[in-house]
């Protein structure tokens, strides 16, 4: 099982999610536009935080089933990244960022680190060969995440995705381990562009 472990780079640092981040990931995501295209639950209450940290994370790192980061820049926790659904070689990765902490490339940053950590050779990553991004459909910024860290367009899946009871369309691409990690081609202007349903 991957054990957790510390990524870092020249403005952003990945570590494990600690109690003392309780608070804040609690404040961050009672933002709306992290309800909106996340599944976390809504409203969001600090028990819900405690039960991440607690709980969520150290199970998901402990069953090697999903690895879960804060993304700290200068310090704070700007945000989180996690490779989830670990199982035959493939994961999925996920993300969310703080309102006041988007638009600065710190996201693309995180997740290229965390891509790089998944596809890397066993002990010091978690040799996937395929990995996969999923998003609600209108979820143009984190599009711009995937598209800048390489990931290629598949499609849109018709009710692909379950949030809180709901089903709902949504947005696939996918990256393999050989492919490049720049920005990738093919997607359509519909991701470019934010939308509400």
């Amino acid at each position: 099982m991957p054990q957790p472990v510390t990524l870092t780079s020249t403005r952003v640092t990945l570590s494990v999610p600690a109690e003392a981040d309780i608070d804040r990931i609690a404040e961050v995501c009672a933002d709306p536009a992290i309800a909106r295209w996340t599944t976390v639950p809504s409203p969001y209450r600090r028990e819900h935080a405690v039960g991440f940290v607690t709980k969520v994370v150290p199970d998901g790192w402990a069953s090697g089933r999903v690895c879960t980061w804060a993304v700290r820049a200068d310090g704070v926790l700007v945000g989180m990244v996690s490779i989830g659904d670990i199982r035959e070689r493939q994961g999925e990765i996920g993300y969310w960022m703080a309102p006041e902490a988007r638009g600065r490339g710190h996201m693309s940053e995180a997740v290229r680190l965390a891509v790089d950590y998944g596809f890397g050779a066993a002990p010091n990553g978690l040799a996937l060969t395929r990995m996969v991004w999923r998003a609600l459909v209108g979820n143009a910024a984190s599009a711009a995440v995937a598209r800048r860290t390489g990931f290629r367009w598949e499609g849109v899946v018709p009710q692909g995705a379950e949030q809180r009871g709901e089903r709902l369309d949504e947005w696939r691409g996918t990256l393999l381990r050989d492919d490049p990690r720049s920005p990738a081609d093919g997607w359509p202007h519909s991701t470019f562009v934010h939308t509400e349903p």
